[in-house]
C-alpha cells in the first residue's frame, strides 16, 4: 500500500490518517504538530501533543483518532 510505497522510498516517518477527516481537524493537527516539533524536536511528543490539543476542541474520535504517526 501507500505506507510501504513511502517506506521504500526512503521516509522515516509518516503521519497519515487511516480514513478520510475533517479539513479543519487535519489543519490543525498538522500546525499544531509542526509547530511541536520545532519546540521539542521530538516527533512523537510533537504528534501526542498535537492530538491532545485537537481532542479539546473536538472530542469526537473521528476527528483526532485517525491520525497516526509510523516510524522514527
Amino acid at each position: 500500500g501507500l505506507q510501504r510505497a513511502f517506506k521504500v522510498a526512503g521516509a522515516k516517518a509518516i503521519l497519515m490518517s487511516l480514513w478520510k477527516v475533517d479539513d479543519e481537524a487535519t489543519k490543525e493537527l498538522m500546525i499544531n504538530f509542526y509547530d511541536n516539533w520545532l519546540k521539542t524536536n521530538n516527533k512523537k511528543q510533537a504528534f501526542r501533543l498535537a492530538q491532545a490539543k485537537l481532542r479539546t476542541k473536538f472530542p469526537h474520535p473521528y476527528y483526532w483518532g485517525a491520525f497516526i504517526l509510523i516510524g522514527e
